[in-house]
């Protein structure tokens, strides 16, 4: 069985396109760190975490040597929003040699939805693919910032990377296999009622 995914690509193209969001209540004691040590067992765990109810698959069947290699390459980051010590979410940025940075995966673990979490970590690690090359001197200065999402993610993932300031460039509609990501295991879920991923 098959269902239709409609993809939206989006960009920035200027520092200046960002509209920051606000920063969460102090009480919640949030943090966002870069994961510099690659390690293919924690960002399996994100992947798994976060892409359960949005149908992340496509890394599923990754080895750790494919985990490793990706992960080891120049360029790629993973910054990681922990409140009170807890993994929240995260942001991956991809820098390509064009001088283009994806953000090739960005969300929060659904417990942790509707916290005020998702517009600041999407803004931090905007910032993040923004000032790449500063931390990875052989790479070029990026001159774009790109992603896409689609209509299997949460329903306010396109309104809140647009928020940001990334402007929709390109619409394509596909078919694809209706599957369910398994997620960290059988039955992984929010243990509370959450509003869905965004702000």
């Amino acid at each position: 069985m098959s269902i239709s995914v409609t993809t939206w690509y989006l960009e920035q193209t200027s520092p200046a396109d960002l509209s920051p969001a606000g920063e969460p209540p102090a009480e919640q004691d949030l943090r966002i760190v870069r994961s510099e040590v690659p390690s293919p067992e924690f960002s399996r765990f994100l992947h798994t975490a976060v892409g359960r109810h949005v149908n992340w698959t496509d890394r599923l069947t990754w080895s750790y040597a494919q985990w490793a290699a990706h992960l080891g390459r120049p360029g790629v980051e993973t910054w990681v929003a922990y409140e009170h010590g807890t993994p929240a979410g995260f942001i991956e940025l991809a820098a390509e040699a064009d001088g283009s940075v994806e953000i090739v995966y960005f969300g929060l673990v659904p417990d942790f939805q509707g916290r005020r979490i998702g517009g600041h970590l999407l803004t931090y690690g905007t910032e993040r693919a923004w000032d790449l090359a500063e931390r990875w001197p052989d790479l070029a200065r990026t001159k774009r910032v790109w992603l896409h999402t689609c209509s299997q993610d949460g329903p306010h993932a396109k309104a809140n990377y647009e928020r940001r300031g990334f402007r929709v460039y390109e619409t394509t509609v596909t078919e694809e296999p209706d599957v369910t990501a398994p997620g960290p295991w059988p039955g992984a879920g929010p243990t509370t009622a959450g509003a869905s991923a965004g702000e």
